[in-house]
């Protein structure tokens, strides 16, 4: 590690100024509030956050005497000192601060590190400057004075539970904006306002096309005239272009029995995402949160030959994810949504070739729809953590190496990004960045070999046997 500085790359410079920058900010919180309890406060991808528990909300006017007191701590050019301790000697010394007092029990019993986050190497150390000492790993600047004093910005607060536990306590986030120079803080800060004007949240409610109620609940949009008459029209689109690819439509029911999900293995992956179950005449019910098995069971309802590959089944199915109360946002993150969703049954031989029909397709989606700017991330299994996905090593190499030959022929530039997986298999990401410059995915093909073996689908064969097909899952 470069021994300063200004001879660190970027990434690790910016993040020690904005880990630092933290401390600084829950010191003048503390000050503020000498009662208060602090939790964590990590560098983000554009700045950073604290969160507390105070007695009571911070208004704007305490952003902004947080912010002057900030920048006098940084002035006095306080030393970041850093120092281990034994778990009595950080009790003793956290005492008063439940939060922390959590966090040292996870560290002792490996497991979690000082944000709450798993860990298989737990350590017990402090950083303090001037008054304020905090349970942290590091790493830090030199010192207060090596903080630019005009290159960050408090923006917000936000209702943030601990542990992202809605059973725990409700704490205040405050969010800081930070960079290495005053000019790109106040180009990001141009780009948040503008992302102001341009929210879908504004422009929704100007130009009537959905609403939300709090008679319906938090994130389950209600769509008006307006809105739905683009709704429409895009549906039909889509419909006619999947229809001219040689798909068939289908209409499936938004709710199943959870047997189903077990089967599938999602209940056991994402049950904690899922609406609660229903019960009814003995039997147990739940939103659908995907429509992968009602498309697997209509493959799996006749029998097919080779010569019927690829099936090719689509529908805009609406889905139902528990999303946590305090991340619901307008259309972006919600309880309720319709997918442009299709699986392809094919042989193992038509991998390659079907899933790159399937990206023309979605690229000529694109072009219709007049997206220029994005670019494609090949997300691959993390062989460091099989935990995470099922466990045939030889199928993941398989269909892993198809996709990047897919790619390579097409000449499509791509990004591996390991580690990004469906729990079933590899996949294929569109990136487009938002307003802010932040990378979202707009779609999504995986190859999967995995549910075909759960659910026992098979074909037979030119050699009159039953073999087994692989799903391209496209959203």
């Amino acid at each position: 590690m470069p021994g300063t500085l200004a001879e660190m790359e970027r990434p690790e410079r910016l993040k020690r100024l904005r880990h630092s920058a933290a401390h600084v900010m829950a010191q003048a919180v503390l000050e503020l509030f000498p009662d208060a309890n602090i939790a964590i406060g990590p560098p983000i991808e554009t700045g950073f956050y604290y969160d507390f528990e105070l007695p009571r909300p911070l208004t704007p006017d305490d952003l902004e005497g947080l912010e002057n007191r900030m920048r006098e701590i940084m002035r006095e050019g306080h030393r970041f000192e850093r120092r281990e301790l034994d778990p009595a000697e950080a009790r003793a010394l956290f005492h008063d601060q439940p939060f922390k007092l959590e966090l040292i029990d996870g560290i002792v019993a490996r497991g979690f590190d000082e944000y709450g986050q798993p860990t298989d190497a737990p350590a017990l150390s402090t950083y303090r400057h001037a008054s304020f000492e905090d349970l942290c790993g590091g790493p830090h600047v030199e010192e207060t004075g090596q903080i630019p004093l005009d290159a960050f910005r408090l923006v917000n607060v936000a209702g943030a539970y601990w542990r992202g536990d809605a059973n725990r306590p409700m704490l205040q986030r405050i969010y800081a904006v930070m960079f290495e120079t005053k000019d790109e803080l106040e180009e990001h800060l141009r780009l948040l306002e503008e992302a102001r004007q341009r929210d879908h949240r504004k422009l929704g409610a100007e130009l009537e096309l959905f609403m939300v109620a709090d008679e319906v609940g938090s994130g389950l949009p209600l769509w008006l005239p307006n809105g739905t008459t683009i709704r429409r029209t895009l549906e039909r689109w889509i419909v006619d272009l999947e229809l001219a690819a040689g798909y068939r439509h289908v209409n499936t029911p938004h709710v199943a029995k959870v047997d189903l999900y077990k089967r599938s293995g999602h209940w056991e992956k994402f049950h904690d995402d899922m609406f609660p179950v229903m019960e009814r005449d003995n039997e147990e019910f739940v939103l659908r949160p995907m429509n992968c098995p009602h498309h697997i069971l209509i493959y799996k309802h006749g029998l097919h030959s080779y010569r019927q590959l690829p099936i090719k089944i689509a529908e805009l199915g609406t889905m139902y994810r528990y999303e946590k109360s305090g991340e619901l946002s307008g259309l972006s993150r919600v309880r309720a949504m319709t997918l442009n969703d299709a699986h392809i049954f094919c042989r193992p031989d038509q991998v390659k070739e079907e899933f790159k029909d399937v990206l023309r397709l979605v690229l000529e989606a694109y072009r219709q729809l007049g997206f220029t700017e994005y670019w494609h991330r090949l997300s691959l299994h993390d062989a460091e953590n099989p935990s995470k996905y099922h466990s045939d090593e030889e199928m993941w190499q398989f269909t892993e190496q198809v996709l990047r030959e897919a790619m390579d022929e097409m000449g499509l530039p791509y990004v591996e990004a390991p580690g990004e997986v469906a729990f079933y298999g590899p996949k294929f990401d569109v990136q487009v960045k938002n307003v802010l410059g932040k990378d979202e995915t707009i779609s999504t093909i995986q190859i999967d070999n995995h549910l075909p073996l759960r659910f026992d689908l098979e074909y037979i064969g030119e050699d009159s046997q039953p073999h087994r097909p692989t799903i391209i899952h496209r959203g």
